[in-house]
């Protein structure tokens, strides 16, 4: 089972910078924040969000249909 993408390009580098964020602000002001920083650095690099799968969002490019039909 391959898991659909959800996740664009642009929202993947805004996902990057918010994980160096939260990486930085894990050392400055509280470790928590590297709970964020690892989300985020994993909903990027697999262009996977759970949440915008829970509320039906999706801001990849990719057309499933055609790429399904062309597997057949």
């Amino acid at each position: 089972m391959k898991v659909k993408k959800n996740v664009g390009k642009i929202d993947q580098l805004v996902r990057y910078l918010i994980a160096v964020v939260f990486l930085v602000l894990t050392f400055t002001v509280s470790y928590w924040f590297f709970i964020g920083a690892v989300v985020m650095m994993l909903t990027a690099y697999f262009s996977f969000c759970g949440l915008y799968k829970l509320f039906g969002i999706n801001t990849c490019k990719i057309d499933y249909s055609k790429v399904e039909e062309e597997e057949e």
